[in-house]
């Protein structure tokens, strides 16, 4: 019964602060709400047993990616007002792609029910196995190509990022080390004779 309750009080929670996160007007009060959800998203995965999977969401989710969401909102200076203007004029086409997407995952659910998948049978777990032992037993020797797949694409996902934001300025002085090594005396020192009564 127990169980049961926090289930739904987890689920209720987490579905309230999604909608939350796309709903709020204030983009930190998204992020805000961001981590309320992977914090009641790892109360789920404690639920079903999955402690290794929930400490790793809090870990690397809210405490690296959410964090770095919120700094990044916080340090921007983005003119929302300018944003929200937009809003209205591409409203049809957002519109369309969401009625076009939320039809084709209820004609995926009704198909499902009509005609189950036919599952493998999963292979036995040994007995007194950690979770983090067993999920790792699966993940490295099962799937060890599709995760070395995801690492890939997120090195280039990583990549591009830097190369989309990395660009030049005007105006801004940097520092040259090779122009400096190879700076000889006359061009940074100038010997000027003063005469006596004269100013420089």
């Amino acid at each position: 019964m127990i169980p049961t309750l926090v289930f739904y009080l987890f689920s209720t929670v987490l579905v309230f602060s999604a909608l939350m996160v796309v709903g709020a007007r204030n983009p930190v009060h998204s992020v805000l709400f961001l981590i309320l959800a992977f914090f009641n998203a790892a109360g789920l995965f404690l639920l079903v047993g999955a402690e290794y999977l929930a400490m790793t969401l809090i870990i690397v989710y809210v405490g690296a990616v959410a964090v770095l969401f919120l700094f990044v909102v916080m340090m921007l200076n983005v003119n929302f007002a300018e944003l929200k203007e937009g809003f209205l004029r591409y409203l049809p086409v957002g519109a369309t792609v969401a009625v076009l997407l939320f039809t084709e995952l209820m004609i995926a659910c009704i198909s499902s029910l009509e005609y189950p998948p036919v599952r493998a049978a999963a292979k036995p777990l040994a007995e007194n196995l950690p979770n983090t032992q067993a999920l790792g037993n699966v993940l490295y020797t099962d799937y060890i190509y599709p995760f070395q797949i995801a690492g890939l694409i997120l090195l280039v996902a990583m990549i591009g990022a830097i190369v989309l934001t990395h660009r030049t300025r005007e105006g801004v002085k940097r520092q040259k080390i090779p122009a400096q090594i190879a700076r000889k005396r006359s061009d940074s020192v100038e010997l000027v004779k003063v005469r006596s009564g004269q100013g420089a």
